[in-house]
């Protein structure tokens, strides 16, 4: 689910490069945000906050997008740029730290 053409934008190729998502390696390209890099692979659910929460600002105002990324918990996953290696995994509710998860 990747724009490959677009009658104003140009997308340049980029360097894939690979995460993690709910344990499964899954690729984004270099320059996504992981938003963009879980849509890119169908994955619309990125929150479960009473209800399942999709994309919705996409520009870092809402809380729809806030997931657990690298062990810390609600990272704006929107306008947060993908890494090589990242772990990003669907947070419920408010999310804990550390110690403090049960």
């Amino acid at each position: 689910m990747r724009i490959q053409q677009h009658p104003i934008l140009n997308f340049e190729p980029a360097e894939e490069i690979p995460f993690y998502f709910e344990g499964k390696k899954l690729t984004g390209k270099l320059g996504d945000t992981i938003a963009s890099a879980l849509h890119a692979n169908n994955i619309r659910m990125l929150r479960h906050e009473h209800r399942p929460r999709g994309l919705f600002c996409a520009i870092g105002n809402c809380a729809s997008c806030l997931m657990e990324v690298d062990g810390r918990p609600n990272v704006r996953v929107c306008v947060e740029k993908l890494r090589p290696g990242m772990v990003v995994k669907i947070q419920k509710g408010n999310g804990t730290l550390g110690k403090e998860e049960k």
